[in-house]
């Protein structure tokens, strides 16, 4: 019915493999796939990644001032009814849901009326992605990139820099090795070591590859792409510090579009960016905003609304948001 991947049955497959109960709910023209979250104290909400969806909330590439369907105010209310169903049967303190726009939301908001949706303490997903369209050929897209992107891969290539695409358990490990190597780096909290090696059996294949760039037999940076539908959809990659002038990230994201279009992919999704830091020309994510946006430079981002809540017991969740306060205070 949709080729969201976060809706998909295997993305469902992967979070059932990284040891999470899965909720799957769907109807003649909606789905509601989710995961059950375990926190200390409060207990466990269900979270539906960029979801509940409708058939006529299809995603695709923004388009500003875009018309929503109204057929799908019809929709949303059978789809809301399964999920509260479904959450009083798992006890669940509340429902976390990623509407895909602001007119969904309100939608929503009509049709829990008396229950109260709030807007969650901090976004799952990225709110802003980046998502170019690859009906343009080859040529077109890299005369369209900023000239640095389209340099940078030039300089990959002379460097003696290739790139295999596998599924192999060398290049899973690589793939974690460099993942975790750049989440220290930076900073970042990355998931456990067994959430990738889980992420890797269960969607690696025909669909999903691990983008590995090698330089004299070494691995130096690898991604991990995943084909979906219309969708090819970058998760997560890492690279080798000692190999930066290297330039490997722009020609494993280059070619990751190429086999994405040979893959009859209209899309790649590069995943989170904030272009409100772009213009600003600082914050943490204006890094790889600059990197993402350096492959289409016009093209906007698909901005959704965020995560929110549906609360369902009122003293569970007020005592998860006095720890949230709490963690913010001590941090």
């Amino acid at each position: 019915m949709t080729d969201e991947l976060l809706q998909s049955e295997e993305w469902m497959r992967f979070q059932e493999a990284a040891g999470r109960h899965v909720v799957r709910l769907c109807g003649k023209d909606w789905s509601a796939n989710g995961v059950v979250h375990s926190l200390p104290v409060v207990g466990e909400y269900l979270y539906v990644p960029r979801g509940p969806r409708v058939e006529s909330t299809k995603p695709k590439i923004q388009i500003p001032n875009e018309t929503q369907n109204p057929e799908h105010k019809t929709r949303i209310g059978p789809v809301m009814e399964a999920l509260r169903a479904k959450a009083k049967e798992l006890n669940v303190g509340w429902i976390r849901i990623e509407p895909e726009t602001e007119d969904v939301l309100s939608e929503i908001r009509e049709a829990v009326k008396g229950v109260r949706i709030t807007k969650a303490p901090h976004d799952m997903q990225p709110r802003e992605t980046f998502v170019v369209d690859l009906a343009l050929t080859e040529e077109e897209l890299l005369a369209a990139m900023k000239p640095k992107a389209r340099y940078n891969i030039g300089v990959a290539k002379k460097r003696g820099v290739n790139v295999m695409m596998s599924s192999d358990a060398k290049y899973v490990e690589a793939f974690i090795r460099l993942v975790m190597g750049t989440a220290d780096r930076k900073g970042i909290v990355p998931h456990p070591k067994g959430y990738y090696k889980a992420m890797c059996a269960s969607l690696l294949g025909e669909n999903g590859k691990i983008f590995a760039a090698e330089k004299d037999g070494e691995i130096i940076a690898a991604n991990v792409v995943v084909f979906h539908g219309d969708t090819a959809t970058y998760l997560h990659g890492g690279s080798d510090e000692a190999f930066r002038a290297d330039m490997a990230p722009f020609l494993l994201q280059w070619e990751a579009m190429r086999e994405a279009k040979r893959h009859g992919c209209s899309r790649y999704d590069f995943g989170g960016v904030s272009m409100a830091e772009l213009e600003a020309g600082t914050g943490k994510w204006l890094g790889i905003t600059r990197f993402k946006t350096g492959f289409s430079p016009t093209t906007s981002a698909t901005v959704f609304p965020g995560a929110y809540d549906i609360v369902l017991s009122p003293v569970r969740y007020g005592a998860y948001r006095m720890m949230q306060r709490v963690k913010r205070i001590v941090r």
